[in-house]
């Protein structure tokens, strides 16, 4: 392993200490008649994680110069956002599921009616949490008012909920590419924009500039997804953590099922090459970022 990606892991390591930071202060204090819906919420919210999404925003919105603390109130907005749906995923009307991160789901500790109360909460809170930019920054109010409209489309029907009911939809059932494409860009890649097109706003890019930078995010959604498929062909469950084969044993249509592993790596390829060349693109720069990408892109597990 090079000393650079050690490094940058180091570097990563830091950030992801000062992004927990940043959420245990935008959390609602744990008291009330309604207290338990505050805790079920700091359970989730607090289970771990990767933290890629608060952290992808703040790397896009310092490439293009910004500075301060107006983007901290979206990096906890938009990890409320993405934990609220992983509660309601849990659900047993959803995938069912009793473990995540290695810890009971939170339906599991708090009951169901608390569990789809605690998702409700957080997608609520994460709008009021955003909204605190307006009272930090009043003469930022134009580009806060803008990423929250970003905020809002790409975590609904046109974004990563609209994903969802039709991955929802279509469980069981083969699919063909351009309904994959839909899923994995919407249910995926709506967030992954949200996170950099905030990131991008927030600091003043230009229009053009953060439709490149959706772009790029879509991209590494879709390379994401497609290195997801692969991993459940090639890795262990050692590695992974999970399952493997899940994907043929649910009969789900994936990029492994439409083109082979082969055809799959070339796609992801092809894809993540053009992500990083969009990035190269951008003025400003920041190496960490690309580095950044990369890894989540080409995961191992």
């Amino acid at each position: 392993m090079s000393s650079e990606m050690m490094d940058y892991k180091t570097i990563r390591d830091e950030k992801v200490v000062e992004i927990e930071k940043i959420l245990t202060a935008y959390l609602p204090k744990e008291e009330g008649f309604q207290k338990i819906i505050m805790e079920a919420m700091a359970y989730s919210l607090m289970a771990g994680g990767k933290r890629l999404r608060p952290m992808l925003m703040k790397e896009t919105y310092e490439m293009f110069g910004g500075e301060g603390d107006l983007i901290e109130p979206f990096m906890a907005a938009q990890e409320m956002i993405h934990t609220y749906s992983l509660v309601h995923d849990d659900l047993p009307a959803m995938d069912d599921d009793d473990l995540r991160r290695g810890r009971k789901t939170t339906h599991v500790v708090y009951g169901e009616d608390m569990g789809i109360l605690a998702g409700d909460a957080l997608l609520n809170f994460a709008f009021e949490t955003a909204a605190k930019a307006f009272d930090m920054y009043p003469e930022k109010s134009l580009e806060i008012g803008k990423a929250i409209q970003i905020l809002g489309k790409k975590a609904g029907i046109y974004g990563m909920l609209g994903g969802q009911v039709v991955d929802v939809k279509e469980t069981g059932h083969q699919v063909e590419k351009d309904v994959l494409d839909f899923i994995y860009a919407y249910k995926t890649g709506a967030l992954l924009e949200s996170c950099m097109m905030i990131g991008a706003t927030l600091a003043g890019a230009k229009p053009e500039e953060i439709a490149i930078v959706e772009q790029i995010a879509a991209k590494v959604g879709l390379a994401f997804q497609i290195q997801d498929d692969i991993l459940d062909v090639t890795s262990t469950a050692e590695v992974l953590g999970k399952p493997i084969h899940s994907d043929e044993k649910n009969e789900k249509t994936t990029y492994v099922t439409l083109f082979g592993v082969e055809e799959a790596t070339r796609i992801e390829e092809e894809v993540s090459h053009e992500a990083i060349g969009l990035l190269r693109s951008l003025p400003g720069e920041n190496a960490y970022l690309e580095w950044l990408l990369n890894s989540l892109i080409h995961r191992k597990k």
